[in-house]
């Protein structure tokens, strides 16, 4: 059987590929860090709002804490989509759209830049969400293909494909 997947990498499609890398093999180290921010959110906000009852004096010490806190929170609620735009900012000209084909021996992608065969036993972890499969090689690398894009078979047929091809069991980020 043969799978091909015609995948733009848009803000969308990376921002699944960072979301995936997040959920799966940076899953407690991302879990720590959001742990430590909302922690430090908290402690901002015991630290400048009085509590005692006395007015809220706001003074430029208390600005830039309030800043840093903030910007704290921003990231934390917009983590995966900063990560995607700073590593669409790092993409090779070129290799904003991938042409895949898999098999049973191995997968292709083929990009303006050039063509890349990979074998299954890279991967690390498979994730997949309601548009995308993203296969995670390291904690910076990733791989991600578009549900839409597509042919050759149904996506309940490539979810067993390729638990097949990789021994791996499909995690799912819904």
């Amino acid at each position: 059987m043969e799978f091909t997947f015609d995948t733009v990498y848009d803000q969308k499609a990376v921002t699944a590929m960072a979301r995936g890398l997040r959920m799966t093999i940076r899953k407690k180290r991302s879990r720590r860090s959001h742990i430590f921010g909302w922690f430090v959110i908290g402690l901002v906000l015991l630290l400048t709002l009085p509590l005692d009852g006395s007015p809220l004096v706001i003074e430029g010490r208390t600005v830039v804490t309030w800043a840093a806190g903030l910007l704290i929170f921003v990231t934390l609620l917009f983590e995966d989509r900063i990560n995607a735009w700073l590593a669409r900012r790092r993409m090779l000209a070129g290799t904003d759209r991938a042409v895949s084909t898999f098999t049973e021996d191995g997968y292709c992608t083929e990009t303006a830049v050039g063509k890349t065969e990979w074998r299954y036993e890279n991967i690390q972890h498979v994730a997949e969400d309601k548009d995308y499969f993203i296969f995670v090689f390291d904690k910076r690398y990733a791989q991600v293909y578009a549900k839409d894009g597509m042919t050759g078979g149904t996506v309940e047929e490539f979810r067993a494909f390729i638990s097949k091809m990789t021994g791996k069991e499909l995690q799912s980020m819904k």
